[in-house]
């Protein structure tokens, strides 16, 4: 069976684009893609037509083709008093530079009202007024888009109405917000970003094992596959806020995976590690390692509960040797007690940003390549798959030590 009007398809799209700063792929596993409803532009749907599983489809759009081209209308500037700082939160919100907040924040600025959570930029900011920035984040760059067709079904004769769906709307909703404003650094670290509601030290909240899941099975798989791409086998590897699981793909043969964690019952269960250290980073960032002596770090759905983060990237590029991966992965999950504050602030592709600005600050490291994974099935047998059919979202950050 073959993709056309008359089926369904199923299809990954892999949206890969370039920044000043980095490499950048964003995926999104579409469901039930119509053709003879849902909207595509030309060139795309034209190239996704008539194809079997497992077919590849790659088309490139120039800026402008595939997101509108930045127009300067939306560039604009507002006072200060337009910009809601107690927006519906019950605590005080200041703006920041580079930023992403809901257009509701906004008063007094035409078709913009208070239940609008779409988000804009906040440009830039000075005693004048704040310039904010309407256009897509994607606005004027190229775009390289990967349609892999992963399955294909039959469907019922249509006629008229009905809804329909634009898929490079929704492939588009949310990248771009990883990338600094026309190379600006982002105003992430006021208004103390690292507090947590729980300041108790974190040996006290890991005195007993946690053995649970932080993300679903498919989420895991996908982690897993992330490594297997980006680490390089026979290498040593430090498992960075170690727990019971370190995500790691079972065929890649590792010559070394050193676990660092706060529960010695969860390491002890971590069958990947060959040895593990019990070290609070919050407590001393200081890694009791020698310099250089590691390939590769990796951190799994844990840079969001780190409270001094910039020590701590700069103790990883003293172990890395030259060359050197750090690779970071994360999702939407977390302990609220213990996760930071502006973790909790941020649009989930701004998070990619915040872990980027972390390589940026340390200045030891080449391109940052962010990657992002969306929408694909949850494990049925999963606990919350009666609510929640959609695998948690996966996003990863790495870089290389220079």
């Amino acid at each position: 069976m073959k993709t056309g009007p008359n089926n369904l398809a199923d299809i990954e799209f892999q949206l890969q684009w370039k920044s000043h700063h980095g490499i950048h792929t964003d995926c999104y596993f579409a469901r039930r893609v119509n053709f003879w409803r849902d909207v595509f532009p030309k060139t795309l749907c034209d190239s996704l037509m008539n194809r079997s599983i497992g077919d590849v489809v790659e088309v490139s759009f120039e800026p402008g083709a595939a997101v509108q081209k930045p127009e300067p209308a939306k560039l604009f500037r507002i006072r200060h008093s337009q910009f809601d700082e107690e927006f519906h939160t019950g605590t005080l919100i200041r703006p920041r530079r580079g930023r992403y907040y809901p257009k509701g924040m906004l008063r007094d600025v035409g078709n913009v009202f208070s239940v609008n959570i779409e988000p804009f930029r906040l440009a830039e900011i000075d005693d004048s007024g704040i310039l904010v920035d309407f256009n897509h984040p994607l606005a004027g760059t190229a775009i390289h888009l990967r349609a892999i067709i992963r399955g294909v079904e039959s469907k019922r004769p249509e006629r008229g109405g009905g809804m329909c769906k634009d898929w490079m709307e929704t492939i588009t909703g949310g990248p771009g917000m990883q990338v600094r404003w026309n190379g600006h650094p982002t105003e992430f670290l006021s208004d103390n970003p690292f507090e947590r509601t729980d300041k108790l030290p974190d040996s006290e909240f890991y005195r007993k094992p946690r053995f649970v899941n932080h993300i679903d099975r498919t989420a895991i798989g996908y982690i897993s596959g992330l490594y297997k791409e980006v680490l390089s086998p026979d290498v040593n590897v430090l498992d960075l806020m170690s727990s019971w699981q370190s995500h790691l793909p079972r065929d890649l043969e590792l010559a070394r995976v050193t676990g660092l964690g706060l529960n010695r019952e969860e390491l002890e269960q971590n069958e990947r590690l060959t040895d593990f250290v019990i070290h609070d980073l919050n407590e001393n960032p200081v890694l009791p390692f020698g310099d250089e002596s590691y390939d590769a770090v990796i951190c799994t759905v844990s840079v969001e509960y780190l409270t001094n983060p910039l020590a701590v990237f700069r103790e990883v590029g003293r172990i890395l040797r030259p060359g050197g991966c750090l690779m970071l992965t994360f999702s939407n999950r977390w302990f609220p007690p213990k996760v930071i504050t502006i973790w909790q602030q941020l649009h989930e592709f701004e998070r990619m940003g915040l872990v980027s600005e972390y390589f940026f600050d340390l200045g030891r490291f080449g391109p940052v390549q962010t990657h992002s994974m969306r929408n694909l099935s949850r494990p049925e047998d999963d606990k919350y798959a009666a609510t929640l059919s959609v695998s948690d979202p996966v996003y990863a950050v790495w870089a290389y030590k220079n």
